[in-house]
């Protein structure tokens, strides 16, 4: 099994927008706070990232939700990658509830997916930018 390594963490207020009908977090905002720490990461790790020359994307996604989320409340993002190939690696959060006491130790979601480095124009992958390269761990 492929090690993966923590390489993010971030966190962030739930908002009030964030709820649905029934009173906690809808399930397709979950998605939007991973994106939120993978975009996170991948701006700390490969610099602006720029839709007009190369950059990721993601061609799976998916999460298992644990525990419902409310608001008022707060998060932790923790990002987890796995080992480069030519153009991809693999990503994975946890999605934590943070207590009172300002600890995140409750899991609510995990998901993750797999991001593609591509190049926009020619809509082809081409391979990881040697600086994010660097911070993924060794295959």
């Amino acid at each position: 099994m492929s090690e993966k390594k923590q390489v993010h963490v971030m966190r962030q207020a739930i908002r009030w927008g964030d709820m649905d009908a029934f009173g906690h977090v809808n399930n397709t905002v979950y998605f939007r706070y991973m994106e939120s720490g993978r975009i996170a990461f991948l701006e700390q790790a490969a610099g602006d990232l720029d839709i007009q020359g190369q950059g990721p994307v993601i061609v799976t996604a998916h999460c298992s939700f644990i525990k419902q989320l409310k608001y008022p409340g707060e998060i932790e993002i923790r990002t987890f990658a796995g080992p480069a190939g030519r153009s991809s690696f693999d990503v994975t959060h946890e999605i934590r509830m943070v207590n009172a006491d300002g600890r995140a130790d409750v899991v609510a979601a995990e998901g993750g997916g797999k991001v593609v480095w591509i190049d926009f124009a020619a809509e082809k992958s081409v391979p990881l930018p040697a600086r994010l390269r660097e911070i993924l761990p060794p295959g």
